[in-house]
């Protein structure tokens, strides 16, 4: 593994950079910030200037989340269920935004990836497990953009061959330019095309109130009878809105943005802009979906989002189905983006390789392999006549939802490391969120593993899991609150000068010492993981064989 490569004109001399192209002026798609501008933002409009330079990683990893998949799964959603499940969209934001910014917080304080991270500071049993279950979720999750793509160009009678092959060259095209500041540009520009669902939403006319009450009165449709069936789209909807590779992304994409931690303010407020249209484009999904397919012989069997866009047409006129294939063909194209680009990241971060947008082809191309590699081979399974197309998109979200709670781990982890972090580690409320959270995951990827291995598992089998998740998540509660009351007090953290703190270089920093609570955690995590993934994909394995 090679070395840390330290800027020479960095303001931090002790800062931890891999790649010395991720320090320096701020380049964004709408705005730049000199390196050497350390004047206070007072007015109004200075600060504006400051937002619109920083705007782009927080919501291009949201708007690059409501990809092809979560097309699906909401179109799913609202054919099968009408709009009864959108409160599960609103009790997610706040697990978006604490996500999503614990992980920019580690981007912007340690300038080290998250792959990094996690094999520094946890060895390399988990450095390599994140690493190869990134390339492998990730490598997956690029064939269901492409089936996206497919789908979005077949109903606009567009020709499969060349559709593909066109898209693939703009993904990787617009990645191959060597200026940070061009692939923002295109890449916002993207985000702006998923703002296509708004007059979808008002030509398909939902009814706003229903939606309203919908969204703020939690109910299961169906009863107890469809609880199990009911309780994987929840799953998926959980899946598809807090996605691994997310995580990765951002993180990386802060660095590579150079955004320090004097620029967080304006980096949370790029988050939440992103949030709001994530969730306002699922939430219209939805809504327009559910109104489409009431009463029609479609409602309850969805087949796939060309099934959508042909209903939406009968039910709102054509130019609702072409916008909708439209915006579908957008949303791959960004999921694409987004997902390529985290494991190029990630595997110049955890092999010492220069991984920067900053950089032409000519000076990182290992990074840009890797990236093309990727979108190349994606395209080329798509295109593969009798590929079990759906069953890979079933796959890539099973296997999203066991490895999720792994993810959030290892990011509640690194947010508690002083060391790392500094005077940036979490607050307590922070930390009883986030486990809670991760509880909640743990608890859900439980019931997708069993119903893979069990498809025709009762309610009465998913309620029992829910409560023994929640039993032991009591119990654990307890013993680390009684732990905290008996053991010694950790020193208060002293957060003062945290906007010029930065992480020292990964070699000046000694490895954590586990307890022996989160040691046992750990290995049951591990357990757990290795012997989930291995039940899942003999299973998917059999039904491929099967057909």
């Amino acid at each position: 593994m090679t070395n840390v490569i330290l800027d020479p004109q960095a303001r931090a001399p002790r800062a931890a950079v891999l790649d010395d192209a991720h320090v320096g002026d701020i380049r964004g798609a709408l705005g730049t910030i000199r390196l050497d501008d350390t004047a206070p933002r007072t007015g109004l409009s200075a600060k504006f200037r400051t937002l619109l330079a920083i705007i782009g990683p927080g919501l291009i990893v949201m708007v690059g989340d409501n990809d092809a998949g979560a097309f699906a799964t909401y179109g799913q959603a609202g054919q099968n269920y009408g709009t009864h499940l959108l409160w599960t969209l609103l009790l997610l934001v706040p697990v978006l935004y604490v996500n999503q910014e614990m992980v920019l917080r580690l981007g912007a304080v340690t300038g080290v990836g998250h792959a990094r991270l996690i094999l520094e500071r946890f060895g390399r049993f988990w450095g390599a497990f994140s690493v190869i279950d990134l390339f492998l979720l990730n490598a997956l999750t690029l064939v269901t953009e492409f089936i996206g793509i497919t789908l979005a160009t077949g109903y606009l009678g567009l020709p499969k061959v060349a559709s593909v092959v066109l898209a693939a060259a703009i993904v990787i095209a617009s990645a191959f330019t060597g200026s940070f500041r061009r692939f923002e540009r295109i890449a916002i520009a993207l985000c702006a095309g998923s703002l296509l669902l708004v007059p979808v939403y008002f030509l398909a006319r939902p009814s706003g109130a229903r939606m309203a009450h919908d969204f703020l009165v939690p109910q299961l449709p169906g009863g107890t009878g469809q609880l199990s069936t009911v309780m994987l789209l929840i799953i998926g909807i959980v899946g598809t809105t807090v996605a691994p590779w997310q995580l990765f992304f951002q993180q990386s994409y802060v660095i590579d943005k150079r955004i320090t931690p004097r620029f967080l303010r304006y980096e949370k407020v790029d988050l939440w802009i992103g949030i709001v249209v994530v969730v306002l484009g699922a939430a219209a999904m939805t809504g327009f979906t559910a109104v489409a397919f009431a009463g029609s012989e479609g409602a309850g069997a969805f087949t796939d989002t060309a099934g959508v866009a042909h209903q939406l047409a009968a039910h709102a006129g054509k130019v609702a189905g072409v916008l909708f294939a439209v915006a579908l063909l957008d949303a791959s194209i960004i999921g694409a983006f987004a997902v390529s680009l985290s494991t190029a990241y990630a595997i110049g971060d955890v092999f010492g390789i220069r991984h920067s947008l900053h950089r032409g082809v000519g000076g990182a191309k290992g990074f840009y392999a890797v990236y093309a590699g990727l979108v190349a081979a994606a395209a080329a399974i798509v295109l593969i006549p009798g590929s079990p197309l759906g069953l890979l998109t079933v796959g890539v979200q099973t296997l999203a939802g066991v490895l999720l709670p792994s993810a959030s781990v290892f990011l509640l982890l690194l947010c508690n490391d002083r060391q790392v972090l500094g005077p940036w580690v979490n607050g307590p409320r922070t930390n009883a969120f986030t486990a809670a959270v991760v509880g909640v995951l743990v608890t859900l990827s439980i019931i997708l593993t069993a119903s893979v291995l069990f498809p025709d598992i009762s309610a009465r089998a998913i309620l029992d899991i829910m409560a023994g998740c929640g039993v032991a998540g009591v119990l654990a509660a307890g013993y680390s609150f009684t732990r905290r009351r008996i053991g010694t007090k950790e020193d208060a953290v002293d957060r003062t000068g945290r906007d010029s703190w930065r992480m020292p270089p990964l070699e000046t920093l000694t490895r954590p010492v586990l307890s022996t609570g989160r040691r046992v955690g750990m290995g049951a995590l591990r357990g757990y993981l290795l012997v989930a993934m291995v039940l899942v994909v003999v299973k998917l394995v059999q039904v491929a064989l099967a057909r």
